[in-house]
């Protein structure tokens, strides 16, 4: 394939990146003007992605995203290897507990919840499989960056600085980069209403033998419960449960 080839393919592809939840729908001039390609070119790639079914014509001349996606979702979570290992392990969480359970990773720089097993008494969630969440609020996030290398951290923070410095972070690198090294330590993070004011949550990371992490395991439940639930308890189960599931994996 060519290197303008290339180029194309990725821009056609880019047209998916340009959905999200301010803009659910598109036309071929918003398109264009997004990517910086003439109309005509945005028409093509509209085409092309119609064809394929990842794009849907909604109305008039709006397109959304389309029906192939579901299915290529339905794909992933039967290959997901921390699904198919972990689900068994989650399914005890919530039975021990009462509370919910969520399996959350990160791509690329995206933190996204992949899958939830709910409790007894299920909590309202903002944020659900495929919507991204805050890269800095929240325990399932600190721990998946608390995995992160030194290096990869710094981008993150050179990359994100005014948004974490927002959401309460240390400004000063030394500072950002001892706080998650606390984090790595001591294996879990508890939350307190960071994200949600009314949900608290216990995290740990399951890990890869490099360091890096697969996931993040999560018991997620109101607030109010914190001051009866057996905490210490909840942090064992969590990081024990994290240690099975990145155990089977290994």
């Amino acid at each position: 394939m060519s290197e303008s080839s290339t180029s194309s393919l990725e821009r056609m592809l880019g047209v998916l990146d340009l959905f999200d939840d301010t803009h659910l729908m598109r036309t071929a001039e918003d398109i264009a003007a997004a990517l910086d390609v003439s109309l005509p070119t945005s028409y093509r790639y509209v085409r092309l992605l119609l064809q394929a079914g990842l794009l849907q014509r909604v109305e008039d001349s709006h397109y959304a995203l389309g029906p192939r996606i579901i299915l290529l979702d339905h794909y992933i979570r039967r290959a997901d290897p921390v699904l198919r290992v972990g689900l068994p392990v989650l399914r005890e969480l919530v039975d021990a507990t009462g509370f919910d359970c969520v399996l959350t990773g990160v791509f690329g720089l995206q933190v996204l919840d992949t899958y939830r097993e709910m409790g007894s008494s299920p909590a309202s969630l903002a944020y659900g499989r495929g919507r991204p969440r805050p890269l800095f609020l929240g325990a399932a996030p600190k721990v998946l960056l608390a995995s992160f290398g030194s290096t990869q951290l710094k981008k993150v923070f050179e990359s994100r600085h005014k948004e974490l410095v927002r959401c309460g972070l240390p400004a000063e690198w030394s500072e950002f980069r001892r706080y998650y090294a606390a984090i790595r330590k001591a294996g879990h993070y508890v939350s307190r209403g960071e994200l949600e004011q009314q949900l608290a949550a216990v995290a740990a990371p399951i890990l890869k033998p490099d360091g890096g992490a697969w996931a993040a395991i999560s018991l997620v439940f109101d607030t109010s419960r914190l001051a009866i639930v057996d905490l210490e308890k909840m942090v064992h189960l969590i990081t024990e449960a994290a240690t099975r599931i990145g155990g089977r994996l290994a």
